[in-house]
């Protein structure tokens, strides 16, 4: 086909779309790319539209669940995501999910104001797919991307611990580094605390791989009941039983309605 065919072809598939769905899409990519998402006059500058017209498509998205408002009256993706991303091929990937969980990310770090993080266990190790930075004093940085040992960290941990039993003694053959005196470089008394966190539904960090930063994790899990992510948020040693408890409770929570979304 040549260039000027290729351009009519195109000019032809352009004039048989429905400007209200394009606009529609345009939205749900501003707040896809937006990690705090937006105000309606955010939205209706971003991409040169009316305020009303914005209002409108927001409304007949949030109907749908497609997209959630705030306290604050900023709009982000919302849970019907999930659910549509868990059809997708008949199955989720790392890709969909940090996609699909990020809304979650976003409004547990607004609400708790501490940072959240997404990750998975790839064949390099524990790989962080999606972040929300934290607010408060003393918010831990954390950073997509990211590479972390398996065998250290609360994520790394609940992700080892929900492997088959013929993969999980793969990881635990090859060699366990120290990287603070709290990192547990014994296989048995690892398998150990693997076979707690699977009773448990939850896992801690006690400073295992930096000294000083702790963490809770809580399982995210596709529609055969599987573990495929881990949902983490790491604070300082120094906080108190009490904020710890708050925390715990909130990263199982986060995990669970994470999970909801990908279940139908």
């Amino acid at each position: 086909m040549h260039d000027g065919e290729a351009d009519v072809l195109e000019r032809g598939a352009a004039r048989h779309t429905i400007p209200a769905i394009d606009r529609m899409m345009d939205v749900l990519g501003l707040l896809e790319r937006s990690a705090a998402g937006c105000s309606i006059s955010e939205i209706a500058r971003a991409l040169d539209l009316p305020r009303t017209s914005v209002y409108r498509i927001l409304n007949s998205l949030e109907s749908h669940a497609m997209v959630r408002r705030s306290t604050e009256g900023n709009y982000s993706l919302g849970r019907r995501i999930m659910t549509l991303a868990a059809h997708v091929a008949g199955k989720v990937t790392a890709a969909d999910i940090a996609a699909a969980a990020r809304p979650h990310l976003n409004r547990l770090a607004a609400e708790t104001g501490y940072s959240i993080k997404l990750s998975i266990l790839d064949v390099e190790g524990v790989f962080v797919v999606a972040v929300a930075q934290g607010r408060r004093d003393y918010a831990l940085t954390v950073t997509p991307g990211q590479k972390l040992p398996v065998h250290a960290g609360a994520a790394a941990k609940l992700l080892l611990a929900h492997l088959p039993d013929n993969e999980r003694e793969a990881w635990l053959a090859r060699p366990l580094t120290a990287y603070t005196r709290h990192t547990v470089t014994e296989p048995a008394r690892l398998r150990g605390e693997l076979q707690k966190i699977r009773r448990l539904g939850w896992s801690l960090d006690r400073g295992e791989s930096t000294l000083g930063i702790c963490a809770f994790a809580a399982p995210v899990r596709d529609r055969q009941g599987q573990v495929m992510a881990a949902l983490s948020i790491p604070f300082v040693s120094e906080t108190t039983a009490q904020e710890m408890e708050r925390l715990r409770l909130v990263v199982i929570r986060g995990a669970e309605e994470i999970t909801s979304g990908i279940i139908p």
